[in-house]
């Protein structure tokens, strides 16, 4: 199964209170940090809902 590679690439200081809760539910808890998820519909949708503060690759 495909795997993302997710990295918080921007602060969430300032950001709405949904997508900081959604960071954290990513797994992201500092900048420049990277965590590896399943690439499924959940996650997928997550990503996009937060694409100005982290950055996508397929692993």
């Amino acid at each position: 199964m495909a795997e993302l590679k997710i990295t918080l690439v921007k602060s969430t200081i300032g950001a709405k209170p949904a997508h900081k809760k959604t960071v954290q539910a990513l797994g992201l808890r500092k900048l420049h940090k990277t965590v590896i998820q399943k690439d499924n519909a959940a996650i997928r949708g997550m990503c996009k809902q937060v694409t100005h503060l982290v950055k996508v690759e397929e692993v």
